[in-house]
């Protein structure tokens, strides 16, 4: 379950950014509203799937209380996500060293 969170979380973080860093300036800039509302919904999905994984994540693993707080900040901060694969990938390691 680690390893798909893992997956998640990147899919997700790099949806915030192009939400972000793409969809919002083509709005604004380009006047295409619809890609706001594309990448918003695809986001918006993303975003649900992670907050359930990482529940079950947290749950299953018994993460210390820093881990635990990465994984909540890093699915609404952007360019966190990056940080938390580096992170969640030596957890990984620690509990099953073939699991990484």
């Amino acid at each position: 379950m680690l390893r798909i969170f893992r997956i998640i979380s990147m899919v997700e973080g790099v949806s915030f950014l192009l939400l972000l860093f793409a969809a919002m300036p083509a709005k604004y800039y380009l006047g295409v509203p619809e890609a706001v509302t594309l990448m918003g919904w695809a986001h918006g999905m993303l975003f649900m799937l992670y907050v359930g994984c990482a529940m079950v994540v947290m749950q299953r693993h018994k993460l210390p209380d820093s881990t635990s707080a990465l994984i909540m900040i890093g699915g609404i901060t952007p360019f966190v996500c990056f940080y938390l694969e580096k992170k969640l990938r030596e957890v990984s390691q620690q509990l099953s060293p073939n699991m990484a």
